[in-house]
């Protein structure tokens, strides 16, 4: 079937289009909303080169802004695409309203990662090699030094400890941490430059090709 994923280059849109795939979905391109600061349905850190983390998975990327997604997402369904791919988890607010679109133009919704657990998402990430560095944190435990770190076996020991301690969500759904994927097997996207900006206790990395 034909298909368009919601894609933000962080690492659930980018393992649930990974997915589709793997499943028989063809995904056309990959749609990134971008979003006002803090938005509360969609990724915000570097939503702007979404485009190079999907060059990873071979498709590209159409940019819409978050005032006029509804509508965008309205026609492009209603026209020759069977199913939107979402890398939700565990949020209503934002899959309600994808799902609502879709069911107004009878297009399919997949999401693979809907109500699976923390650990299973994080493993997938590791066991694929999908490597998603952490480019923002806003929760208690994470600081300045998280920025920059890839997700890997030795930090998920440290978000397994840090969920102990402090009680976050380890696959960052509650916002406490955003991700953005750079690599994937032996690629990886090249002549990444990282501006970190901190305030008080949370911050992010701005990257730039």
């Amino acid at each position: 079937m034909k298909a368009i994923a919601l894609f933000s280059g962080g690492k659930d849109s980018f393992l649930s289009a990974m997915m589709a795939e793997e499943q028989g979905y063809e995904i056309l391109y990959g749609v990134t909303v971008v979003p006002e600061e803090y938005s509360m349905m969609f990724h915000y850190p570097n939503s702007k080169i979404s485009e190079y983390a999907a060059s990873l998975l071979g498709f590209q990327i159409k940019y819409v802004n978050e005032g006029n997604y509804q509508a965008y997402f309205a026609e492009i369904c209603s026209g020759n695409v069977d199913a939107v791919v979402t890398g939700a988890i565990a949020s209503d607010y934002q899959k309600t309203r994808i799902e609502k679109i879709c069911y107004d133009t009878g297009t399919i919704i997949y999401s693979p990662l809907w109500r699976k657990k923390q650990e299973y998402i994080i493993d997938q990430l590791i066991l694929r090699n999908i490597r998603a560095m952490i480019v923002s944190v806003s929760a208690e435990g994470l600081t300045e030094e998280d920025l920059g770190k890839t997700i890997d076996q030795k930090y998920l020991n440290h978000l397994r400890y840090l969920g102990e301690k402090y009680g976050i969500n380890i696959a960052g759904e509650g916002g406490e941490y955003e991700t953005f994927v750079y690599g994937l097997g032996h690629t990886e996207i090249k002549n990444l430059k990282k501006e970190r900006i901190w305030k008080k206790s949370g911050g992010y990395l701005i990257l730039r090709i």
